[in-house]
């Protein structure tokens, strides 16, 4: 049978809850049940009538208490398995939430000791799949958040992007794996960090757009393309000898990833084996860590166009104006499948059947069939 309490009783338990006390050691005093405890505090907290004053510090306290129960609230109805249950079902309960909540939360919600969860977790780290399979998800949600915010991005503002996205995660969380992947957020030295790197960012070609040879100079950029409410990046990479398009990608956002994968398809179809320096403008995806050191391992010359020229890269530019005007502009695709082919269709269209007034109005494949056979002959009469 359901015992009554008086309004007295309610009141006094109530307010050692709001002097600080906790739910669980009030159950364990009082022998009164957790969800009667938790109703009680919500029927205060919507009570019109409950007009006390109360002070600033209080206020802030009070506000932490009712953001601290609705996490628990929401901890209790996610995990697989209720108070009552054994220890043993409890603790993978919550290690399916760890990261989401803090461990304080976890705990309390289900009443383990946070000493006993902690040993649970560091125990399992190393042989739990489910554990590094979480965080690597992790891992590449906040590489790509880092990536679209330029390297700007901490840990804090990446936490509040994940939350933007449904993803509940810690900022401790975060910042844990931020470390581990060495990813450092601009601080406020961050001008004398980017003097110190403007200067790094050399720009070999000087809008001297000209190459002896194949492989010898690449240019890249990625344009922004908005079809039927979506919008799309292309990026692209031309060799400047013949003006070919030796690789492209199409992709949903501009990051590191879309423009390190593209230039993988160019290297991989091309395998250069003379030295190729590879020329793009000053673009935060360009510029990453990752990317340079990507272009460092397979020894390529990195260079930049000077800030804010456009004509330093305007090779890109020419052909991204071409491809707009002669193909994407014209064009009401019908679905994002069709929209793909078109550009796939038109880098064919550009390569082996547009004349290119550069190469005397020659197509780049032409072109660079024309040069093969030149070597080819002159390796002939030198033997």
């Amino acid at each position: 049978m359901n015992k009554k309490y008086k309004d007295e009783q309610k009141q006094e338990i109530i307010q050692r809850y709001q002097d600080g006390e906790s739910v669980a050691s009030l159950v364990v005093d009082i022998g009164i049940p957790r969800s009667t405890i938790y109703a009680w505090i919500k029927q205060i907290a919507n009570t019109p009538s409950n007009t006390k004053k109360v002070s600033a510090k209080n206020f802030r306290l009070l506000k932490n208490r009712i953001a601290r129960l609705k996490g628990i609230i929401e901890i209790m109805k996610k995990a697989s398995c209720s108070v009552s249950d054994p220890l043993e079902l409890k603790l993978p309960a919550l290690e399916s939430l760890y990261g989401q909540y803090s461990v304080h939360m976890l705990c309390e919600a289900l009443e383990v000791p946070r000493g006993t969860f902690y040993n649970y977790i560091l125990r399992n780290k190393r042989t739990n799949t489910w554990y590094a399979k979480r965080r690597e998800e992790l891992r590449l949600q906040i590489q790509q958040i880092y990536d679209d915010s330029h390297q700007i991005f901490g840990a804090a503002k990446i936490c509040a992007v994940m939350k933007e996205q449904g993803l509940r995660v810690s900022v401790k969380i975060v910042r844990e794996l931020m470390q581990e992947m060495g990813l450092v957020s601009i601080r406020q030295d961050s001008k004398g960090n980017y003097d110190k790197e403007m200067r790094s960012y050399k720009n070999y070609l000087n809008q001297q757009f000209e190459a002896t040879r194949p492989n010898e100079y690449w240019v890249s950029d990625v344009t922004f393309f908005r079809y039927n409410e979506n919008n799309y990046y292309i990026c692209a990479i031309l060799d400047l000898f013949s003006r070919m398009v030796v690789g492209y990608k199409v992709g949903k956002v501009n990051s590191t990833q879309l423009v390190r994968s593209t230039f993988q398809m160019a290297y991989e179809g091309r395998q250069p084996v003379l030295p190729l320096t590879f020329h793009t403008d000053r673009s935060g995806n360009y510029r990453s860590l990752t990317f340079r050191m990507y272009l460092k391992s397979l020894n390529i010359t990195q260079s930049f166009s000077r800030a804010h020229i456009p004509y330093d890269n305007s090779v890109m530019e020419s052909f991204f104006s071409n491809l707009k005007r002669e193909e994407l502009y014209r064009t009401k695709y019908r679905s994002e499948n069709e929209f793909k082919k078109a550009v796939d269709k038109y880098m064919v269209f550009y390569n082996e059947q547009r004349p290119h007034a550069k190469n005397g109005y020659k197509t780049p494949l032409k072109k660079e069939l024309d040069f093969l056979n030149k070597q080819v002959l002159l390796e002939l009469k030198s033997n």
